[in-house]
């Protein structure tokens, strides 16, 4: 399979904070970012593995800034890594000034999807080539992240997680 870059699954939505979705502070529903969240991450999977793509985990958010009401709010998402069939996708979420324009990081989360075929079996997913230093780096780390997880889960051995054990040698 010919190799992609991040750049190719970048997924931009940017959206209002209407009443409906604020809770009584009059601030965003997390819930609510994180149906966002979710929605960009699919469009970035699906658009590097060009298949049906299913939320296989959220595996990191981090809620740092309230959203107001009347904000506007910005989700980047891209791949991060890819692995057999599954890929990490990366989010940043970034709320615009009403009076400068300037945006400023809110949150970001960690989502990972995995491309199936119509049967709901998984498939492969093209490699993924990271270009940026920012890409470099989220690329190394979801190495590490990944062997976490299997560890945690049973389904690597601790001994066998080299990427996540040369952080602690």
């Amino acid at each position: 399979m010919t190799p992609k870059h991040p750049i190719d699954s970048l997924t931009t939505l940017t959206d209002l904070v209407l009443p409906s979705e604020t809770n009584p502070l009059n601030n965003l529903f997390g819930g609510e970012l994180l149906a966002r969240m979710d929605r960009a991450a699919s469009i970035a999977a699906r658009r590097h593995s060009r298949r049906i793509v299913v939320t296989a985990s959220v595996n990191h958010v981090a809620f740092n800034r309230s959203i107001p009401l009347g904000s506007v709010v910005t989700i980047e998402a891209k791949v991060s890594r890819a692995f057999t069939s599954s890929m990490e996708i990366f989010l940043d979420v970034w709320i615009e000034d009403r009076e400068s324009g300037n945006k400023t990081k809110a949150n970001e989360a960690i989502y990972t999807f995995v491309a199936v075929d119509e049967t709901g079996n998984p498939v492969a997913v093209p490699p993924l080539e990271p270009q940026t230093e920012e890409e470099h780096s989220r690329f190394d780390a979801a190495l590490r992240r990944k062997q976490l997880s299997l560890v945690l889960a049973g389904k690597m051995n601790p001994h066998d997680a080299t990427e996540l054990k040369a952080l602690f040698m």
